[in-house]
């Protein structure tokens, strides 16, 4: 398999203006139509994503992909290249703010407009027992978890290094558009061209996208970001792995000297119980005296 890197959909700069961009929308559709196995008639992004907003990275923030769907349906779409720790909760939350932003006052709660929120995982978040690189989440019972409580939201959790083992069916849609946005290898990406035409003019707005100097520049510092946070992020670990070893050392003397005192401490009691028994003391004499129990003494004296 042949392997290589370049700027591509798992960059988030890169991610936003190829989904995000007015005249794109062809793209998102296929996307969803491949995911979500539901035919889109008409979709609307609710915020174009061009240079000036992508420029927002340059401060800290984040800008996902939102978009309305037939009969207002919400569809959230992130690119998310690392695992961050609390991520479960923040997708929840997200997900209660578009609820609460898309309904207005008076709107009975079964007119609600449903929201999916789809997460694509440049890291694993599920154990590997967990086989499934598409993951989809609902609302259901303990007991029961064939019963879907409501729908109203939904959450889809696409994992790419998974994916990768799979050794996909390239004749199904979506596994086309992951092999394309996963862009690992070079072969299957060239297969998903041949087959969906939608993706061969996808390939061609991307190469125009990371030719763009302003666009590659900012796509360039998200890189940059992305592997000083994995390096701040393993320089924590192994510090703390360090202090962690250095403390159980600290600890670890520590007992061993309160212990080796103790052990002393007892068979300093037992060499004098053992001089006071062949002076012919009682028991119950020594026990006063050493402070060892009776049975420890009757074992000496055995």
């Amino acid at each position: 398999m042949e392997v290589y890197t370049k700027l591509n959909l798992k960059n988030d700069v890169i991610f936003q203006a190829f989904f995000a961009k007015k005249g794109n929308e062809i793209f998102l559709i296929d996307f969803l139509e491949a995911l979500l196995k539901i035919r889109i008639n008409k979709i609307e992004i609710k915020e174009e994503v061009n240079v000036e907003k992508l420029s927002k990275f340059e401060k800290g923030g984040r800008i996902d992909i939102q978009a309305t769907l037939n009969d207002g349906i919400i569809a959230n779409i992130e690119m998310q290249r690392t695992y961050q720790k609390g991520f479960e909760i923040r997708t929840v939350f997200y997900a209660s703010k578009e609820i609460a932003r898309g309904t207005k006052a008076g709107t009975k709660y079964e007119d609600m407009n449903k929201t999916i929120m789809i997460n694509i995982l440049g890291e694993n978040m599920f154990p590997e027992k967990f086989d499934e690189y598409i993951q989809k989440s609902a609302i259901v019972l303990e007991k029961h978890r064939e019963y879907i409580i409501t729908d109203i939201v939904e959450w889809y959790f696409i994992e790419l290094p998974k994916f990768r083992k799979h050794h996909p069916n390239m004749d199904e849609k979506i596994n086309q558009w992951l092999v394309f946005i996963d862009d690992e290898d070079k072969e299957l990406v060239n297969m998903a061209v041949e087959k969906n035409k939608v993706i061969k003019k996808a390939q061609d707005e991307v190469n125009n996208l990371t030719g763009d100097p302003e666009l590659q520049r900012l796509a360039e510092l998200q890189e940059k970001w992305a592997w000083d946070e994995q390096f701040f992020k393993m320089m924590a670990i192994k510090e703390g792995k360090k202090q962690g070893r250095k403390q159980g050392r600290k600890e670890g003397r520590k007992e061993g000297r309160k212990e080796g005192i103790k052990e002393g401490a007892i068979e300093s009691k037992k060499h004098i119980a053992k001089k006071l028994i062949r002076k012919g003391m009682s028991i119950e004499e020594i026990s006063d005296i050493t402070g060892l129990t009776k049975e420890e003494i009757e074992n000496l004296n055995d």
